[in-house]
């Protein structure tokens, strides 16, 4: 049987272009002062494990003349070497330059002829470090049944149990008459279907994506045909194929203290840090703010953090939503704007415009990266005019996790940066603490690492008003 991608998986191979590469990222730390964690063993580990993530050793074959949906078939030249990469800065490796080299990886799309996902071992960073970087397309990973590689080279334990060896042989590729008999069948029995598969692959996707996002049952759907216009925002701009990154990270206990100090919830103080940053960056570029001034954030994956990720349980589904929120930037006060942010996420929170996060239930480990390509799935159900940037926001553990015996001390989302939109915000809690990442465009927001500095500030004004 072949395997075809589904409506949903084809919008996002099909709308990739060279600005807007698809694919959705981690970058972890360790604490490497031993060389535990090296290229050899974290390839061993990868080959012991892929087994569990199938759909890694699977590329994508296209129907001649876009009549059908692509499939997946195995690679049967796959080579583990070329995914799983091996870098290194020139010691001792700081954080600037880290970051300027995930940067560069963000901005490269991911060979075609290949199955779509790459891993980095950086090494030669300063204190003892070592960094894992992994980026998977969004076609790959769709938080339902395909989940992220990351969530099976994490442990838990320092030493898990092993495994038992994987005996893998690629199935025969299907021919091309096969496989346009197949969509010529499909074409005669769902035409529908078949229409709105050649627009995709014609590069129509605007006409088609939103449709596919309010047809797949499993993530969020919502009549967006009414909501206004965002706000006219330097963060909506052409963007270059060229980015930044930059990283900020906080106490989560601060932001509990927060919580509980004004009886909201994490999720509305992380709104509420995004919102001073933003604020603090508009006026740092001369733009007019007024007590009016709103900047319009798509949160996808609004999932609180009070637990992480042990805490999803039979309830997941009154935990995550998807919706639009006008963020308030023209307000001075810290504590009004957060109570702003409360009062219209609540709001949010009884509209019953929610994901379908059954499937959450069931999820372990580090699946933070899963959560959030599932949030950018359900951005693809907007239009770009109704929101000036995306804010996706998903737990992790709270205990260490573990790489080839190594301890893991951060990791940072790297959320994928659509068309016209400057920056790309990610969020998650790990082990005690709450990690931003900030995807950019390179000439656009070249000023991104004041941004993440601004996070920190925002959350000061906040702790300076609970004292």
């Amino acid at each position: 049987m072949v395997r075809k991608l589904s409506n949903m998986d084809a919008s996002f191979y099909y709308m990739e272009e060279s600005t807007t590469p698809m694919h959705v990222g981690t970058l972890a730390i360790f604490q490497n002062s031993d060389d535990e964690l090296d290229y050899d063993s974290l390839l061993n580990l990868v080959e012991q494990r892929i087994g569990l993530v199938p759909q890694y050793r699977q590329k994508v074959r296209e129907v001649a003349r876009g009549l059908g949906r692509p499939v997946w078939v195995d690679d049967a030249d796959f080579d583990i070497t070329y995914h799983v990469r091996r870098s290194a800065l020139p010691r001792p490796g700081d954080d600037e330059q880290l970051h300027d080299l995930i940067a560069r990886l963000i901005s490269r799309p991911l060979d075609r002829s290949r199955p779509l996902w790459e891993m980095y071992l950086v090494e030669g960073l300063s204190n003892g470090r070592a960094a894992i970087f992994i980026k998977s397309h969004e076609s790959l990973v769709d938080g339902i049944d395909n989940m992220e590689i990351g969530q099976v080279i994490f442990d838990r334990k320092p030493k898990p149990a092993e495994l038992a060896d994987d005996l893998w042989m690629p199935e025969r590729e299907p021919g091309d008459v096969r496989l346009l008999a197949g969509a010529v069948m499909d074409l005669v029995s769902r035409p529908r279907d078949g229409v709105q598969t050649l627009r995709m692959a014609t590069k129509d996707v605007s006409a088609t994506v939103g449709r596919v996002a309010q047809g797949a049952g499993k993530l969020m759907s919502i009549a967006w045909s009414a909501a206004s216009n965002a706000p006219t925002s330097p963060l909506n701009v052409t963007i270059s194929r060229n980015r930044r990154f930059a990283v900020a990270s906080c106490s989560l206990d601060d932001f509990r203290r927060i919580r509980a100090r004004y009886g909201c919830t994490v999720n509305d103080v992380v709104l509420s840090v995004v919102t001073g940053a933003l604020r603090n960056w508009l006026v740092s570029r001369g733009e007019p703010v007024s007590a009016s001034t709103t900047v319009r954030a798509l949160v996808p994956m609004a999932v609180y953090l009070e637990g992480g990720l042990e805490s999803i349980g039979p309830d997941a589904r009154r935990n995550v939503s998807s919706f639009l929120i006008d963020l308030p930037v023209g307000e001075p006060n810290p504590v009004v704007r957060l109570s702003q942010v409360a009062h219209a996420t609540e709001v949010h929170a009884h509209s019953g415009h929610s994901v379908d996060a059954g499937t959450l239930v069931q999820l372990s480990g580090f699946a933070q990266a899963t959560l959030h390509a599932m949030g950018a799935r359900v951005a693809t159900s907007f239009p770009q005019r109704v929101f000036n940037l995306i804010v996706t926001n998903a737990p992790g553990p709270q205990s260490p996790l573990y790489s080839a015996g190594v301890r893991m001390t951060e990791m940072f989302p790297v959320p994928p940066l659509v068309k016209n939109q400057a920056l790309s915000i990610g969020v998650t809690s790990y082990n005690g603490r709450i990690y931003f990442g900030l995807n950019a465009d390179r000439g656009a927001m070249s000023d991104v690492d004041i941004f993440a500095a601004m996070l920190n500030e925002s959350l000061d004004e906040l702790r300076e008003a609970c004292s």
